[in-house]
């Protein structure tokens, strides 16, 4: 499976033979919804909590005599039915995290990457450099590769002209090849990568 390769212009000046281990498995999507779930799971906080009626303060009156008043015997004011009580079947803190088999986050992966090889979705293109931050520079250089929606920009390593670049492209996201994840490969349109980022892709997973 080849892939052409561009410059920074939009000219194609080759091609490159991608790993069929990666960008040939075609769809699993179980697996891929799986390990989106797992994803956004373990991102919860897990934070949200209430108070039960042993937690709220005060009611710890009577708030009137068991008989004779003609209205329903009441304990406490801070009864679930009352205004400022506690709360019934409330969410306490608890975890999220869901597992998964590690080759079945792989496969995930892969499965995503393989798509976007299917769809016409990823652009190859030989490096991404910049002497300094230039946001109209940056989106010249989307324009000629003709990505013409929201991307995913992978780079092999942290670089700061790059990143500062794309910050205020509001459809464009950087991201490291370490950090590839499987909702933000399906979350944008485009996925450019440099062929630096690709052999660390080759690399990682292969």
């Amino acid at each position: 499976m080849q892939l052409p390769v561009y410059n920074m212009a939009g000219e194609k000046i080759g091609e490159r033979e991608l790993s069929e281990a990666i960008f040939g498995v075609g769809a699993h999507e179980a697996v891929v919804h799986q390990a989106v779930m797992r994803q956004l799971a373990n991102a919860r906080q897990g934070t949200a909590d209430t108070k039960t009626r042993a937690e709220v303060s005060g009611g710890g009156k009577k708030p009137w005599r068991q008989k004779g008043t003609g209205r329903a015997r009441q304990g406490s004011t801070r009864s679930p039915q009352w205004r400022h009580g506690g709360i019934v079947f409330g969410p306490h803190p608890r975890a999220y995290t869901q597992k998964m088999p590690k080759k079945m986050r792989q496969l995930a992966l892969k499965s995503a990457l393989s798509d976007k090889v299917t769809a016409g979705q990823l652009v190859l293109v030989d490096q991404l450099s910049m002497d300094a931050p230039r946001t109209k520079e940056f989106e010249a250089v989307l324009a000629n590769l003709s990505v013409t929606s929201n991307a995913l920009v992978l780079l092999p390593a942290q670089d700061v002209a790059v990143e500062k670049s794309a910050r205020n492209l509001a459809y464009v996201k950087t991201l490291r090849v370490t950090c590839l994840n499987v909702i933000d490969i399906l979350g944008h349109d485009f996925l450019v990568m440099p062929l630096a980022a690709l052999q660390v892709v080759e690399e990682t997973w292969g």
